[in-house]
């Protein structure tokens, strides 16, 4: 079978072979299917589970667009956007793919009756377009899911605010959780030599943010000596975040849901935590009412701890905590919002924002130059992934469910062509070096409950 030749090849080490072996009719990836898309109706989102609509399907190889390549996924992960398909909200994604379908003949490969979801990958290149240049098949890679037609012109300043910029494997069909990910070009970014295909897969989206909401001028561009309120700093997202601050000579004050949670937050060289649960903090009374005693607490909390209000709040649970954080950054004062898993339907007080001159800033994944420049230090090992836990492709819904449940920390890791886990490095000195910062997230994990496959 074509797919495991190509499985051969890479754990051999034969990837000059890759490009005589014959691609593959399918292959098999997670997809949530059209037809499935009204099962949740009704429901409770806590009460949606991912492992109902999650498939493991074959799936029709698409045709190779000029500017595109196939990746032999090894690895890859699960992000929110996953739980999003999975429980078909704030819309189900089909409207994105049929959209999608209509710009070109190219686009219509995207509008199917299923749709291949994942928005990272570590894996090789397997084929390339004729218009591809700086890629060849058997070049070890990551992918970052910022999809982009450089035909158009408001691409070309920054690409995130391209008129039809997208998220891979969320709004275009064939993502990563997948044997074979059809890609453009301008995705690919090198493989880290000294991680694992695992440890590789599980960065791109959320580091990929982090940089751009704290380091990029079109974020933060945080500098020396301020001060940054992170919530989940042990998630998926908030990690990295600590890990930048860290970096630049900011102070990071870190939110975690538990004393477990802080320690792992400790050890990274955050000083400064605040465990929301073992403080009590109840910043709605009702679902319709906020409680603003509950914000000048928190606030208070973050003084003693720091001395000051946060320069930068790095923000992305949204509704349960929007309120709270427009109140507690400092006059002046920068909120950067990625995302609203806690509910996308935001109140805060207004008179806290334009009284105190304070500036609410969205941000959306990253461009090209962003996630090239955060892989870079990864892959430099100035900036580690935070991978806790290693799911099969088969469990891919308990991996979902457990991010919508919020039962992980850090990033959960799907192993897809690789047959295990540890394989894939190339430089085993630079991993000896760092080896300890690498399996942080991991090593806590196993040390408490079992949280991964």
């Amino acid at each position: 079978m074509s797919i495991e030749l190509i499985r051969q090849a890479i754990l051999t080490g034969a990837t000059d072979d890759l490009a005589d072996i014959e691609m593959p009719a399918t292959f098999r990836g997670v997809t949530v299917h059209a037809d499935e898309q009204e099962m949740f109706a009704g429901m409770e989102s806590s009460a949606k589970d991912p492992r109902a609509s999650l498939h493991l399907d074959d799936v029709a190889l698409p045709e190779l667009a000029p500017d595109e390549v196939f990746v032999a996924v090894m690895a890859s992960s699960i992000n929110f956007n996953t739980v999003w398909s999975a429980i078909f909200e704030p819309l189900a994604t089909f409207g994105f793919l049929t959209r999608l379908g209509r710009e070109s003949v190219w686009g219509a490969r995207h509008d199917q009756p299923f749709h291949v979801l994942g928005s990272d990958a570590a894996g090789v290149v397997v084929r390339v377009g004729s218009a591809v240049r700086d890629w060849k098949c058997g070049d070890a890679v990551t992918v970052h899911c910022n999809h982009v037609d450089d035909q158009d012109p408001t691409a070309h300043d920054d690409s995130m605010m391209a008129t039809n910029q997208r998220i891979w494997g969320f709004e275009t069909n064939y993502g990563g959780l997948a044997e074979i990910t059809l890609v453009k070009a301008n995705q690919l970014m090198p493989k880290p030599a000294h991680l694992t295909w695992e440890e590789a897969a599980v960065n791109a989206l959320t580091n990929s943010t982090s940089y751009r909401m704290l380091v990029s001028p079109n974020g933060a561009q945080m500098t020396q000596g301020q001060s940054v309120l992170i919530w989940g700093a042990s998630g998926g997202i908030g990690a990295y975040a600590v890990q930048y601050v860290l970096n630049g000579g900011g102070i990071p004050i870190g939110v975690v849901s538990s004393p477990e949670r802080a320690e792992l937050v400790r050890a990274m060289g955050c000083e400064a935590v605040i465990d929301r649960t073992a403080e009590g903090y109840k910043f709605w009374s009702d679902e319709t009412t906020q409680d603003p005693s509950e914000w000048r607490r928190f606030g208070k909390k973050i003084r003693e701890l720091i001395g000051t209000d946060p320069d930068i709040v790095f923000e992305h649970p949204g509704r349960s905590t929007m309120g709270a954080s427009v109140f507690v950054a400092k006059r002046g004062g920068l909120i950067m919002t990625c995302a609203a898993t806690s509910g996308f339907m935001i109140e805060y007080d207004n008179r806290y924002l334009w009284m105190n001159l304070k500036t609410i800033k969205g941000c959306h994944f990253a461009n090209y130059r962003e996630a090239y420049e955060a892989n870079r230090l990864i892959c430099e090992g100035k900036i580690h992934p935070t991978l806790s836990a290693t799911y099969a492709l088969d469990d891919v819904g308990e991996a979902a469910a457990a991010v919508q449940k919020n039962q992980h920390e850090g990033k959960l890791g799907v192993l897809v062509l690789a047959p295990e886990e540890g394989l894939g490095v190339t430089d085993p000195e630079l991993r000896a070096q760092l080896l300890p910062e690498i399996t942080r997230f991991s090593r806590h994990a196993q040390g408490g409950k079992k949280s991964g496959h």
